[in-house]
């Protein structure tokens, strides 16, 4: 199967062409003649298998063969993501995928100034990319007009639900025209997710390539248990020992980046972070200077879990394993892209055993450990399986009191100090589904 056999015109052709795209992967050749077709549609498959090219290329292709020139302020289609650094990856995609095109395209985006966003939106766009708050701010300053309208895709709609968009997606439907297309792609789709894909699609066509949530093979995973203390110098020892060139390093919270990098930088180790309290352009600047290797060592939060592109990155360390599980398949899917293989690695402590199950449950899969020589966690992790069991080490019997009065009462519950600390439940955040008005749909 090729390209041209889908159906798609010559322009994009030479477009992927060039682009050195030869043969479309499985999602894409199941959803390019769905999207062409004016199907709503909802995909799932794997990081890293072309399913921004699934969306764009016929979407493209529909808006530039059919429907009026776009009008001042206004948008013939509209694709949300929920980070700034996705928006701008789709963005360029897209903006490479039309290079033959007669055809506009846009990125916006909060945490920067929103007046060139609205100067450039005065003549209309035929495409625009968006962060959900900024473009409700667009809209509600009269700098945006949806009543044009065509097409919506939700690229990574799940993880708009993990970082609280429910309200923006519940706003942002109710801007919308009723009769459009409407297309949801994720690497892994929940069951809020599909309740959300209920609401918002009309007889959607569903493309499952591979199973739910599983990690993609061409990645070789394990886990090196140690005591949290220590991982700062057990990485540093494993970059070390290993001679890492470019790593990517997933940690959980803001001051925990900006720790392991302060960390390194004191080592003389070239590293750089990025998180969300960082302006939009200091963010930038840290991805392009480890895209081109300038950085050695990118340390960032859940912010570039998703759309990150780097061409052949070899590892990606979980300093922190990630709160929702699903997270963790969009780290790892970082590397092993493109039919290239990769590693990842996660550092994991006694009090993360219940995240470290999750995740194994979640991609039905026991991750291999290893441990390393000097770092044996004193706090031991205790065991885990695909089945989401939790193996935890037998308590030593309670000592026999002492008989006669003379030793202290009321001690309450006690720990030996051999005993493993016990592990903090993992909760997952519960993510609120929008609730829409879902009255009759005109029918296309």
């Amino acid at each position: 199967m090729t390209f041209a056999t889908l159906g798609l015109i010559e322009p994009l052709l030479r477009a992927l062409e060039t682009l050195g795209y030869q043969t479309p992967t499985p999602v894409q050749a199941q959803a390019i003649p769905a999207v062409l077709a004016g199907r709503d549609l909802m995909a799932a498959a794997q990081t890293g298998t072309g399913k921004t090219a699934g969306f764009a290329l016929p979407l493209l292709q529909l808006l530039t063969m059919e429907g009026p020139k776009v009008a001042a302020n206004s948008a013939r289609a509209l694709i949300l993501c929920p980070t700034r650094e996705l928006a701008e990856q789709v963005h360029a995609s897209v903006a490479e995928y039309a290079q033959h095109l007669p055809l506009t395209t846009y990125a916006v985006y909060g945490g920067v100034s929103i007046n060139p966003q609205m100067m450039k939106l005065r003549k209309g766009v035929d495409i625009l990319v968006a962060t959900p708050g900024r473009l409700i701010d667009l809209f509600r300053q009269n700098a945006l007009k949806l009543n044009q309208l065509q097409t919506l895709v939700l690229d990574e709609a799940d993880r708009m639900l993990d970082l609280g968009f429910s309200e923006e997606l519940a706003n942002i439907y109710r801007m919308l025209p009723k009769k459009r297309q409407t297309l949801l792609f994720s690497a892994t789709f929940s069951d809020e997710i599909r309740l959300l894909a209920g609401q918002m699609l009309n007889d959607p066509l569903t493309v499952e390539v591979s199973p739910r949530n599983v990690a993609a093979n061409t990645v070789k995973q394990w886990v090196v248990p140690v005591d949290k203390k220590r991982k700062a110098e057990l990485f540093v020892h494993l970059m070390r020992k290993g001679r890492w060139k470019q790593v990517l390093v997933f940690a959980k919270t803001r001051n925990g980046v900006d720790a392991l990098v302060d960390k390194l930088q004191g080592l003389g180790i070239n590293a750089d972070g990025i998180h969300g309290d960082k302006p939009q352009a200091t963010r930038q600047r840290a991805l392009d200077r480890f895209k081109s290797s300038d950085v050695q060592i990118l340390v960032a939060t859940d912010v570039a879990a998703r759309g990150l592109d780097i061409e052949d990155l070899p590892l990606v360390v979980n300093f922190d394993l990630p709160i929702v599980a699903e997270d963790y398949i969009h780290r790892i899917g970082r590397t092993g892209r493109a039919g290239n293989t990769g590693e990842a690695i996660s550092l994991v402590c006694a009090d993360e055993v219940n995240m470290l199950s999750a995740i194994e449950m979640l991609t039905r899969q026991t991750l291999t450990r290893k441990m390393e020589a000097d770092f044996e966690p004193e706090h031991r992790v205790p065991d885990t399986d695909a089945s989401g069991q939790v193996v935890k080490k037998p308590k030593k019997p309670k000592k026999p009191k002492a008989s006669g009065g003379g030793g202290k009462r009321n001690l309450g519950k006690w720990v030996d100090s051999g005993d493993a600390a016990p592990a903090e439940p993992s909760i997952k955040p519960v993510r609120k589904v929008p609730v829409f008005n879902t009255g009759p749909r005109k029918k296309k």
